[in-house]
């Protein structure tokens, strides 16, 4: 069943960051949130392991100057890090290694920025049919940043319009037929500009991608059968799978028009070899990230380069391949999992704990059905799910509004925050925190309406019909 999309217009305010009695940057990071009158509740936490989709718009950037904390070493004092000699532990190299428990307070500025440039995804996603710009992108690629309240808007300069065609057919009129079978924008392909270069330690490639907007795309989202990635054509490795749906939206394009566009993959692939040979000799990165259906394109794409080995350079070292996801699902088998790992791609997950979709596909058969910590697979541990990468959990509920377990918005602003609290949970301070909290969920002003809930719950049940659960 197709969910009808969800627009909103938040209006959150922020909250600075701590300094407690250590002279220690604190980030939120424990709060109950009262989930009714009863005496019950829930607690955000955040916590890390190895291991649909409605349009949610991001609240006003939260700003990410590159600093980090650590001991100086000469004396108790805390000394400034810069960005620009850790990035590559920030982009993963060590698969955050010490960084997400407790979260390292660099990592959550580098999440924030990137979370911020998946906002604009949503922000510019023109949806009025009466509109020249419609499924398209409602600013041009110079003023995008600006005109979407991105922060530092000028480190980074759009390059190309990213554009994918849905391989489904909605049984209405022609046509409505013809405009849901044509491409719409996804997402947009960013460098970093040269004065950014220096603080940020490299050239960054950042690829963005939205989460589910159309009901095409919804229905792309239901065609959960595993299938043969087969993006290397000398090597096809069938035994690598992923979610037909993602990989139709991924790999589509309008070739029965006379001048339709290339497939979402032929795009991307194009302008980033195009930008590493631009930049040929600089130190790089190739940063991934999306939300909700937007992350199941990222760890497509970064897949795909490295399998294409589109990231290796000859007398030089390889370009890192980081895939930041929001809110994602899983998108392919065990084998995916592993091929991903002996390539060298990173995945941070940030996900919530009470968010359905970061659970599908595959809510019975994924991952945990591998027995003796792997050793051991059961038979059919090949045609299950199963995530890939590490996991930055987060634990956040409000019963008024359930939308909120997966909005991008409240993903970011709560793991920005939230207090990191070593108190005891009962202290008068946490109590304190926990009505803040709860406060902040009502205060956000989100759009909510009773159809959306349904719409979204429908989505879900339907989606776990296709999830290979039998």
């Amino acid at each position: 069943m197709a969910a009808k999309s969800l627009i909103q217009n938040p209006n959150l305010k922020h909250v600075s960051f701590l300094i407690d009695k250590n002279n220690t940057l604190s980030l939120p990071h424990v709060a109950s949130l009262p989930t009714s009158n009863i005496n019950t509740s829930k607690r955000l936490v955040i916590s890390s392991s190895s291991s649909v989709l409605a349009p949610q718009i991001l609240t006003s950037p939260v700003a990410s100057p590159p600093i980090s904390r650590a001991p100086a070493p000469c004396c108790g004092a805390e000394a400034t890090i810069p960005l620009s000699r850790v990035w590559r532990e920030i982009q993963g190299c060590n698969n955050w290694k010490d960084l997400i428990e407790p979260l390292n307070s660099l990592l959550q500025q580098e999440i924030t920025r990137y979370g911020n440039l998946v906002s604009t995804c949503y922000k510019a996603f023109d949806l009025n049919p009466n509109s020249k710009r419609y499924l398209s992108c409602k600013y041009g690629k110079k003023t995008l940043l600006k005109e979407t309240g991105i922060d530092q808007h000028e480190d980074y300069q759009v390059t190309k319009n990213i554009y994918a065609t849905p391989d489904i057919s909605v049984n209405i009129n022609p046509m409505q037929r013809e405009a849901n079978r044509s491409a719409r924008w996804v997402g947009y392909v960013a460098v970093s500009s040269d004065d950014s270069v220096k603080r940020l330690g490299r050239r960054d490639i950042v690829v963005t991608f939205r989460g589910t907007v159309t009901n095409p795309e919804w229905l792309a989202n239901l065609m959960s059968s595993l299938t043969p990635a087969r993006l290397d054509p000398h090597n096809p490795r069938l035994d690598v799978k992923v979610e037909s749906g993602f990989l139709s939206l991924y790999t589509s394009d309008e070739s029965e028009s006379k001048f339709g566009l290339e497939s979402c993959r032929q795009q991307l692939l194009s302008e980033i070899s195009r930008l590493i040979n631009k930049h040929k000799g600089e130190e790089m990165s190739i940063t991934l990230t999306g939300h909700s259906m937007g992350s199941s394109l990222a760890h497509l794409l970064a897949y795909d380069i490295a399998e294409l080995g589109l990231n290796r350079r000859k007398g030089e070292g390889d370009i890192p391949v980081t895939v930041f996801s929001f809110a994602g699902p899983r998108v392919g088998n065990l084998e995916f999992k592993k091929r991903c790992e002996e390539l060298g791609v990173k995945v941070l997950r940030i996900t919530n704990v009470n968010d359905p979709i970061t659970k599908l596909p595959g809510v019975l058969f994924n991952e945990n059905f591998r027995v003796l910590g792997g050793v051991c697979e059961l038979p059919w541990s090949c045609s299950c799910y199963v995530h890939v990468g590490v996991e930055l959990k987060l634990d956040f509920f409000d019963v008024q509004n359930i939308l909120c377990v997966h909005d991008l918005g409240t993903y970011i602003d709560l793991l920005n925050h939230r207090r990191i609290s070593s108190r005891s949970v009962d202290s008068d301070e946490d109590k304190d925190s926990d009505n803040f909290a709860l406060e902040f969920l009502k205060g956000s002003q989100r759009v909510i309406h009773w159809t959306n809930v349904v719409d979204l719950l429908c989505s879900v049940s339907s989606h776990m019909v296709y999830c290979n659960i039998f």
